[in-house]
Parts: C-alpha cells; structure tokens; sequence
C-alpha cells in the first residue's frame, strides 16, 4: 500500500460544510494519512468532535443529550469528501447506530473507499471511547456540487 496522492491532506477544515449547511460545526481532521490498495480502494482514519456547544444538542434530547444519527452520517460523508477527488453523495445505502455519541465524544471514522465505475463507495466504522458507535456505507457519484 502506498499512500494515496489524490487525498487532500495539506489543506486544513474549516468545519463548515462545503455543500452549504451542515448540522455538524466542528472540522474533520485526518487521524491516518490515507493508503492506496492495489485494487484502487483507500483505506484512512479521521477524527470529529461531538462539539458540546452544537445547538441541535439543547433539544435531542432535553436532559440526556445524544449526538443525533444523522450528524453521525454527516461525519463520515465529510470525511470521505477529504479523501476523493470531486464527488457528491448519491445514497446512504446502509446505517446502523450501535451506541450513543454524547457531547464531548471524539469520533473516530475508519474509512474504506472503493471506486466503483463511476463511483465510489464508503464503508465505515465510527467509534468513541466506548467502542462503535456505528457502521455505515455511504456511495459517491464523481463530480458535481458536494
């Protein structure tokens, strides 16, 4: 495996969602740089903060305040676009959350990403301090707006 030159490492998040409004605030940064495989997939980690400050957090919900599924989804689909060349998301094809993410969790994205056609798909594991958090897969159609 060689480190793969298409992943943008040298620019820095900003956190804010490069599709317009993201629900999630806080910058994504890459935890392992990515490798290429022989087969074309990449293989990288990423890490997220479940940022306590995150307005969505006051109302999910009141008194035990849970990291909402969809920002975990938001999470791993802002990792992936780190890694590949210009793409859109096309589909969740599968999500399943296995344990809370709670205000304060780092979250830790293992992403595989394999080309597809003209594709891409992502298979992911999300894990806090506590173990996973959640699987998901998630396909990227090339080019568009993000």
């Amino acid at each position: 495996m060689t480190v793969a030159g298409a992943a943008r490492t040298g620019a820095p998040d900003s956190g804010i969602s490069r599709t317009g409004a993201s629900p999630v605030t806080a910058p994504v940064r890459i935890a392992r740089p990515p490798l290429r495989a022989d087969d074309g997939s990449l293989s990288a980690a990423t890490l997220c903060l479940a940022d306590p400050d995150e307005a969505f957090f006051a109302g999910h919900y009141p008194g035990f305040p849970i990291f909402p599924g969809v920002c975990v989804i938001e999470c791993v689909r802002r990792s992936a676009l780190l890694l590949l060349p210009p793409a859109r998301l096309a589909a969740v094809e599968s999500a399943r959350f296995r344990g809370p993410v709670l205000p304060g969790d780092e979250l830790t994205v293992e992403l595989v990403l394999t080309p597809d056609g003209g594709e891409w798909r992502a298979a992911s594991t999300v894990r806090t301090v506590r173990g996973t958090a959640a699987t998901v897969r998630l396909r990227f159609a090339a080019g568009g707006l993000r």
